[in-house]
């Protein structure tokens, strides 16, 4: 992957590489974010599926400017043709597609990096970011 960073611990031990300063890894879901919501039950709709100008717009100024683009979506293995075929027909630019995202929503995401979360819903404009306070539970 481009623009990754070799890193080390305080130790001198490698750990996961970064990203360089700047640029953002995006993931980004698919149905009822950039196009119409569409359910797993009814893969033949995901051919004809509306996209959303303004997501497409977005993701590929995203993409331009050096970012990492990632569909992650709750579509099955056994969509990932369709999904492949409509989201290159529908003209948006990414790196990777990961299927097989939970179901049902109220994510709550737990990593060791920087994590900011934006809700889409059938509109993309530009996004707002405010700090929060995370508290850590220690035993």
């Amino acid at each position: 992957m481009d623009n990754l960073i070799e890193s080390t611990s305080e130790e001198g031990d490698r750990i996961s590489p970064t990203l360089q300063d700047g640029i953002k890894n995006y993931l980004i879901d698919i149905d009822g974010t950039v196009g119409e919501d569409i359910p797993n039950e009814e893969p033949e709709r995901m051919v004809t599926a509306e996209a959303f100008p303004d997501a497409i717009r977005t993701i590929n100024a995203w993409y331009d400017a050096g970012h990492r683009i990632c569909f992650f979506t709750a579509r099955t293995e056994l969509h990932r043709e369709i999904t492949e075929t409509w989201l290159n027909e529908k003209g948006f630019r990414y790196h990777t597609l990961l299927m097989g995202k939970p179901r049902g929503g109220n994510y709550h995401w737990i990593d060791n990096h920087v994590v900011r979360a934006t809700r889409y819903t059938d509109r993309f404009t530009d996004m707002v970011t405010k700090k929060v306070e995370i508290q850590v539970f220690e035993e």
